[in-house]
């Protein structure tokens, strides 16, 4: 069937992450073409029968005469999004292996910048997601049951000792159910000083009302049960949103309210949850290849698993039993 006049048909863009020292290699788009004057990562159209993996290996060898050795890229995520007249699907990939010395072969010009140095407005609307990506860890941390004033602050010092190495700043996710939010936020207060001291963020968990007390925080990750009764993001720009998403509508939900993650599962059976409905690794790889922002693994899952998370598309694994000391 011929396409309808008006339809737009959707370009397949191979997009690379290309890692060196901590840096990620971005170049700036002429003036005359689409989004022209904008930063980007390179890469280009997809072509006809071509591999994403093989596109991506011409484009940054014809775009920047750097050589990506087969086998050494991993997925990121993959986006799509229309731009009224263009209506793109972002395939973004990262390596840490390119060779050679990059440098503008078509005439733009190129440098390695830190992810925590790239902001929205300098790149087209559509990598959002990739920049939340670089500047997301690959694990995020979450508390378990944790005791009462200066018991729960210590429990929390010495987790925070076990967290493993990662080339961001941790991110810890302040959950505590059932408490009082007095008691939530008196909690919040003293963890944000210890956190900030060992170089961690703090995200609170719960409703919007535990962010308003403590807006210092590194963000708020919202249950589903919270999450579901919004229509827009709640909380500004520059602090991270979190949702806990168990299927796809609600993976849509997120993306609309504007969250920056999600985490997804429960992927394996849990100690702690026995009887929940368990996603498995094939369920868990479909949601994170519909989802436009970043997905971490949640539910029976330890650093050990990252290589399979991410292999699915997925940013990485939460958990509690990897970092938190167990009575």
């Amino acid at each position: 069937m011929a396409m309808a006049e008006n339809e737009v048909r959707e370009i397949h863009v191979a997009v690379g992450v290309i890692v060196r020292g901590g840096r990620v290699l971005i170049a700036r788009r002429p003036d005359h073409v689409h989004q022209g004057g904008l930063l980007e990562f390179p890469g280009g159209k997809v072509e006809s029968e071509e591999t994403v993996q093989a596109a991506l290996t011409r484009e940054i060898a014809e775009e920047t005469g750097l050589e990506i050795p087969p086998g050494t890229l991993w997925p990121v995520i993959g986006i799509r999004h229309d731009y009224g007249d263009k209506r793109v699907f972002l395939d973004v990939w990262r390596t840490d292996q390119a060779q050679g010395e990059a440098h503008g072969r078509e005439g733009q010009p190129i440098e390695w910048m830190s992810p925590e140095s790239l902001r929205d407005e300098d790149f087209p609307a559509a990598n959002r997601p990739i920049i939340r990506a670089l500047q997301l860890p690959s694990l995020l941390a979450i508390t378990g049951d944790i005791g009462p004033d200066e018991i729960g602050i210590e429990q929390l010092r010495e987790a925070l000792v076990r967290l493993p190495a990662s080339d961001r700043s941790p991110l810890v996710v302040l959950r505590v159910p059932g408490v009082a939010a007095e008691v939530y936020g008196s909690l919040a207060e003293s963890a944000l000083e210890v956190c900030e001291a060992a170089g961690a963020g703090l995200v609170l968990h719960g409703s919007l009302a535990v962010f308003d007390d403590n807006p210092d925080a590194a963000g708020l990750h919202l249950p589903w049960r919270e999450a579901e009764k919004l229509e827009a993001r709640p909380i500004p720009d520059g602090v991270w949103l979190g949702v806990s998403c168990h299927s796809a509508l609600q993976i849509d939900h997120a993306v609309a309210i504007g969250a920056d993650y999600v985490t997804l599962g429960p992927v394996n059976s849990t100690a702690t949850h026995p009887g929940a409905l368990v996603l498995g690794w094939a369920t868990f790889r479909d949601l994170v290849s519909c989802a436009p922002i970043p997905v971490f693994g949640l539910g029976g899952l330890e650093p050990a698993d990252l290589d399979e998370v991410q292999q699915a598309g997925g940013q990485g694994v939460a958990g509690i039993r990897y970092w938190w000391p167990q009575s």
